[in-house]
């Protein structure tokens, strides 16, 4: 929710875009990084530890093939143009490699905080 809102102040007072611009590159975002999300919950590892399933990645990276395609081209809103999709797409990615070291600090936290969950996964 910070990345959305940080993205949200950052095209609208930093970058000046207009309403309708704003509403594509938050679409693009909240898909984008809604998908990558699935990635980050899948192990309680870095993402990159277990792979994902070959079927998982085509289909994420798939779905968000085509929602970057409608936001670029601007299917029922705004185009974005490519520039923005690849900035969009950065962010997000910026903000996926965050949040995988926020889960791994939580499940640190969690996991000296609840010792009895530790034993019963052995």
């Amino acid at each position: 929710m910070i990345a959305s809102f940080g993205l949200f102040y950052l095209v609208e007072q930093v970058f000046h875009l207009s309403r309708e611009m704003i509403q594509s590159v938050m679409y693009l975002k909240l898909s984008v990084a809604g998908y990558l999300t699935i990635f980050l919950t899948r192990t309680r590892c870095t993402f990159w530890s277990i792979p994902p399933a070959q079927i998982l990645f085509a289909a994420v990276f798939g779905t968000q093939a085509i929602a970057t395609l409608i936001a670029v081209y601007g299917i029922f809103m705004a185009p974005t143009g490519w520039q923005w999709a690849a900035i969009v797409w950065g962010y997000s990615l910026c903000w996926f490699l965050v949040n995988d070291r926020i889960k791994l600090l939580v499940y640190r936290v969690f996991d000296v905080a609840q010792p009895e969950l530790l034993a019963q996964r052995s």
